[in-house]
């Protein structure tokens, strides 16, 4: 029990934790946190070279200059040609636009752009000339009937927050970018469903309801910029998944616009309704390929009043297996957190991100774990936890642990876990992998990449091990086509091997769309393709991505 106190008391005092955080209000575990403003950080890339083949910006966040590791993918480029199919912009359709949308709706400033062709890797960059910004589901409706009978080729985009280049253009695609659609149009504190347009950023949405006494079943670490509508798109998971299930479960129903500008109205906000298929499954992680979504309705939690958060240390995988099984079974309804890292994810930010220091600093450990659990009752859920905690420590599963005492120690330990995508773009160049892997094998791949890859580049891992969703990055000095191809295609191959996903919560995009074989049968994907072609016969819809381009020249 004293060795447990000593350690529960050790960053009780600590002033030194801070939250550098990417945007304003942000929503901590039931509570708003407001930084102060000499924490916001802000990322500039002024200027930009080329070594080695690869693309170097040279960035600056919060006045302090670091290089950035490009790569705008010319092999991607190679082999997937432009359809030829499509038509190109001219004055004419500029016109028209104008007509419809106003001088304000149509976009063509260069710099604007160069932002809206690249996505947040600074791995994929189209050429697209042309952004469009429509207000109302009309207005998108009226785009797409034009393009598509003229067959032009068309990106949805939100806030361009995606990691496989789903959200940009490949080519000279027309962007209709939906953030001018971000009024919330109704919320139901009885029921606590929510509805709203598709451009509402995530952070605002949390906001509302934290005001509301509700809380978003999402949440992300691009949460400042990434909005509803591309979220729903892509599914994407989070670290609430593990409580609150993926947004197939919450979203009750949306608005979506086909290719030919046909209005879809599955706007229910009914918990139960068993009239038909439920096509708005189809529009929910289908990256924009079947069709724009405009409005979404979704079920959201009540807010509760006791979360605690706890970092835990583990010797093994095996010991982070265990806590996990015990975790369910011991925390049950209050559980609503899981997340892993490894010693090399936590040096990572350590080394990279300003204002962090080391939660068990009296030894280096090989794994770490945060336990969130939420719930209604404080004394109880904190007694629930603190035993939980003894007994493991008792049994040897944690070999050390602490327990955030005030939001400063929460905000700081969740910057941890959520800082190392920023960490790791600061360290160079990374190839990040999302994979869905049964919990007892997951680690087994990140060994075997550390071996193949020897001393070329650092393997970090972490993840949602409560969903079994492992976040596999190679951390090297710069992009190589040597290195990529002692990666690929065996990341893929051991993935489907052991009947995981290629893609747990990112999405296919153009990085993985010639992947799907490695996660869905070809009869599977032939049935993908037929729905497409019916949906949008001429495919204008985000090409390239999702699908391979030869299995929908084909179908």
């Amino acid at each position: 029990m004293e060795k447990w106190r000593l350690t529960y008391r050790l960053l009780k005092h600590s002033s030194n934790f801070d939250r550098r955080l990417t945007s304003g209000h942000r929503y901590l575990f039931g509570r708003t946190f407001i930084p102060f403003k000499e924490n916001f950080r802000t990322l500039e890339c002024p200027s930009r070279s080329y070594v080695n083949g690869a693309s170097v910006s040279f960035a600056r966040v919060n006045g302090n200059s670091y290089a950035v590791q490009h790569r705008y993918l010319a092999s991607v480029a190679s082999t997937t040609q432009r359809n030829p199919d499509f038509s190109k912009i001219t004055s004419d359709d500029i016109t028209y636009f104008k007509k419809i949308l106003g001088e304000r709706g149509v976009v063509q400033d260069e710099e604007k752009l160069d932002d809206a062709n690249t996505d947040w890797m600074r791995k994929h960059k189209g050429s697209s000339k042309l952004m469009l910004q429509p207000r109302t589901t009309k207005e998108v409706s009226q785009i797409l009937k034009y393009c598509n009978s003229r067959c032009l080729a068309v990106v949805p985009q939100g806030g361009n927050t995606g990691l496989v280049g789903g959200s940009v253009p490949v080519f000279d695609e027309v962007i209709i970018n939906v953030g001018s659609m971000n009024n919330i149009l109704s919320f139901d504190k009885v029921s606590g469903i929510l509805v709203c347009e598709a451009g509402c950023i995530l952070e605002n949405l949390i906001s509302f309801l934290d005001n509301q006494g509700f809380i978003m079943p999402l949440d992300l670490g691009a949460k400042g910029s990434c909005q509803i509508g591309g979220n729903v798109s892509t599914n994407a998971g989070g670290l609430r998944l593990i409580r609150y299930g993926s947004l197939h479960g919450s979203v009750l129903g949306l608005e979506a616009v086909l290719a030919n500008g046909t209005v879809l109205d599955m706007l229910g906000t009914l918990r139960k309704d068993n009239t038909g298929y439920d096509l708005k499954h189809l529009f929910i992680g289908c990256e924009g390929s079947l069709g724009i979504v405009t409005k979404v309705s979704i079920l959201t939690p009540p807010k509760l009043s006791s979360v605690n958060l706890a970092f835990l240390a583990c010797e093994d995988y095996a010991s982070c297996q265990k806590l996990l099984l015990e975790a369910k079974r011991k925390l049950g309804e209050i559980l609503s957190a899981f997340e892993f890292l490894d010693v090399n994810a936590l040096n990572l930010v350590l080394k990279h991100l300003d204002g962090l220091r080391d939660p068990l600093p009296s030894s280096v450990h090989n794994f770490y774990v945060l336990i969130e659990t939420t719930g209604s009752m404080e004394s109880h859920d904190k007694e629930k936890l603190e035993a939980f905690l003894l007994q493991s420590m008792n049994s040897g599963i944690i070999t050390d642990g602490v327990l955030a005492q005030d939001i400063n120690q929460t905000s700081s330990f969740w910057r941890i876990r959520e800082g190392i995508p920023e960490a790791l773009m600061k360290a160079g160049a990374v190839y990040k992998y999302d994979l869905s892997v049964p919990p007892e094998k997951m680690y087994e791949l990140v060994e075997e990449m550390r071996a193949r890859l020897g001393s070329a580049a650092n393997v970090v891992a972490y993840g949602h091990l409560g969903d079994g969703n492992l976040h596999l990055n190679i951390s090297a000095p710069q992009y190589t086509d040597g290195l990529l191809s002692k990666i690929e295609p065996f990341v893929y191959e051991w993935t489907s091997k052991h009947r995981g996903s290629i893609s747990a919560e990112h999405g296919l995009g153009l990085m993985k769309a010639d992947k799907i074989h490695y996660s869905k049968s070809p009869e599977t994907v032939l049935l993908m393709a037929a729905i497409k072609k019916l949906l949008d016969p001429n495919r204008i819809l985000n090409p390239y991505k999702v699908l391979p381009p030869s299995i929908l020249s084909q179908s």
